[in-house]
């Protein structure tokens, strides 16, 4: 797609229209052309806490791989942000970032339109494409030394705006091409996030399907999104439409009628039908008896399947499994970790990857086995042994016995 307008030209005396609609939007919001609006950033633990759950932290490898480069070399920095404007990740030109700074313009920032007023970002979540705002074209004098290009990016699934990627800069130091380079390169990190889509459901499948072909009746298994994997007795749905925070256990579905849910590595199975047996007490082995990895496998009424833990997930799950059914809190488990109570951010994030292949297992506040869950620890025979990769206090003190 082709700049809506090239730099370092006159602005025409009526605006672009997708300008004058966006000025139009923030004079009703009572936006102050000659005063910035105070900024309200994210805190640390929100902004690491969104960065975990955006889907758009699995393709910032394409995203860097793609402007980053330029974004040096032309004296910009790259910006990318969630659906709801908040900037995610700030990558670039060290002396434009500190330019950033002075407008506040920084990760956690609301970068939207009723913020900041006309901007590429703000103006790209709302026109739905790509934008290229130029200079006089901010509608807050402050930015009117700024030119910045942004794409909207989407969820390839289903269509569902994810966030924007943005390259911003000295309006002399843009080149015309520049928006048509960020919305090739949203296209790219559109493209790689259906590929891992696919590559996610195909994994699950994988697991599945032993488990699908033990049921007599109608079932499926789907990711937590409801992306069908794999049916049994039924032709094969797109999507199921699970509730936002599904839990294990009996669950009517607006399609299907009763239903039952089950953990499966990477998603849930959903057993059809009121004669179907209920979902009860799951069985975990959490297996840290080898020197090659530790392997957590959950038994239920289907059958059970097994997933190989990395190092900091058999770590965790170690110290839930010791101190179970009580549990531990974010700070605990830093401690227990890292020797740092103050460490919750990433003890945080570890267990929100952790619970999206054990779903219905782990439970949180406090972080536990869910109730009814029945755990077995395996050791390996010698305390010294235990996780022999592992510098995590509470591992260390296991292995002095």
């Amino acid at each position: 797609m082709a700049a809506d307008a090239p730099p370092g030209e006159d602005s025409p005396d009526a605006p672009r229209p997708v300008i004058g609609e966006s000025w139009l939007r923030v004079i009703g919001w009572g936006v102050d052309p000659e005063r910035d609006r105070a900024q309200h950033p994210l805190s640390v633990a929100e902004l690491e806490h969104r960065r975990q759950n955006s889907q758009l932290m699995t393709v910032l490898p394409v995203l860097n791989d793609g402007l980053l480069a330029a974004a040096d070399a032309a004296q910009q920095i790259m910006v990318v942000t969630d659906a709801e404007g908040r900037v995610l990740w700030r990558e670039g030109s060290a002396p434009v970032r500190r330019m950033a700074d002075r407008l506040g313009f920084d990760k956690g920032a609301d970068w939207t339109e009723g913020v900041v007023g006309t901007n590429a970002i703000g103006t790209a979540l709302v026109a739905r494409r790509p934008v290229l705002v130029h200079s006089a074209e901010h509608f807050v004098r402050s930015h009117h030394q700024w030119t910045c290009a942004a794409a909207p990016l989407h969820d390839p699934r289903d269509g569902r705006l994810l966030g924007t990627v943005d390259l911003s800069g000295p309006a002399h130091s843009f080149h015309p091409t520049t928006l048509s380079l960020v919305s090739a390169v949203a296209r790219l990190a559109e493209g790689e996030l259906r590929i891992r889509h696919h590559a996610s459901l195909e994994r699950l499948r994988s697991s599945a399907a032993p488990v699908l072909a033990r049921i007599g009746g109608r079932a499926l298994a789907v990711d937590p999104n409801g992306w069908t994997a794999g049916v049994s007795g039924m032709t094969p749905p797109d999507r199921v439409a699970l509730p936002k925070a599904p839990q294990a256990g009996p669950l009517w579905l607006p399609r299907y009628g009763m239903c039952t849910l089950e953990p499966l590595p990477g998603g849930w199975l959903v057993r059809i039908g009121r004669d179907e047996p209920a979902a009860g007490p799951s069985r975990v082995l959490l297996d840290v008896s080898g020197r090659d990895g530790a392997t957590v496998t959950v038994t239920g009424p289907a059958g059970g399947w097994t997933h190989e833990l990395s190092p900091r997930h058999a770590e965790l799950l170690f110290v839930l499994a010791v101190h179970h059914p009580d549990g531990r809190s974010a700070a605990e488990l830093a401690q227990d970790l890292f020797g740092d109570r103050s460490r919750t951010v990433t003890v945080r994030a570890e267990l929100s990857r952790l619970r999206r292949h054990l779903a219905g297992v782990l439970a949180h506040r406090p972080y536990r086995f869910a109730d009814g869950v029945e755990v077995e620890l395996r050791l390996p025979s010698r305390p010294g042994r235990l996780l022999p990769q592992s510098s995590a206090p509470a591992v260390a003190a296991a292995r002095r016995g």
